[in-house]
């Protein structure tokens, strides 16, 4: 099963971590947590938390212990094709994620989420159309606000790769 994943982050730092994943399955189904920082995370960007709206008390106040998000989030990956947009910086986020709760860094990889569009596109069309209907389809997409949090454009990706998936 494909998935599309997002992460907000505390930063655009190499010291950076999330505070809010969230990913769509295949099916359309959406799954969003604020994740309290680990003791040692302690990054903090001004200007990302002006950009995605979460502050350090709401973490604090309303997000979840990173080992119980990291928890759900494996027990949903396994075994399923995971796709990102920043596939560097949602793969630190979540390389940060796993480490902090005792899981190997590597335990879950993820692919760009370009890789899914290209394909849905080629299943109905050759190699040269399917770039443009992909560029179509994303133009469409990202003309639309962005909320910048993590559900939120974790669908944006879906919606993309779906409208390609069901192009005729």
């Amino acid at each position: 099963m494909h998935i599309f994943l997002d992460f907000e982050a505390s930063s655009l730092n190499k010291q950076s971590y999330p505070i809010e994943v969230g990913w769509v399955l295949e099916d359309g189904t959406a799954e969003g947590h604020l994740i309290r920082p680990a003791p040692n995370w302690t990054d903090w960007d001004d200007t990302a938390q002006a950009v995605h709206g979460i502050s350090r008390e709401q973490l604090d106040r309303d997000g979840e212990a990173h080992d119980v998000v990291c928890a759900r989030l494996v027990q949903v990956f396994e075994g399923n094709v995971v796709y990102a947009s920043a596939p560097s910086w949602d793969g630190h986020w979540l390389s940060m994620l796993l480490r902090a709760a005792g899981r190997p860094r590597h335990l879950l990889r993820l692919k760009d989420s370009e890789e899914a569009f290209v394909a849905a596109a080629r299943q109905h069309v050759g190699a040269e159309i399917a770039t443009e209907r992909v560029t179509e389809v994303r133009q469409r997409v990202n003309a639309l606000p962005v909320m910048h949090r993590a559900v939120d454009d974790a669908r944006r990706e879906w919606s993309i790769w779906r409208q390609l998936s069901e192009w005729r």
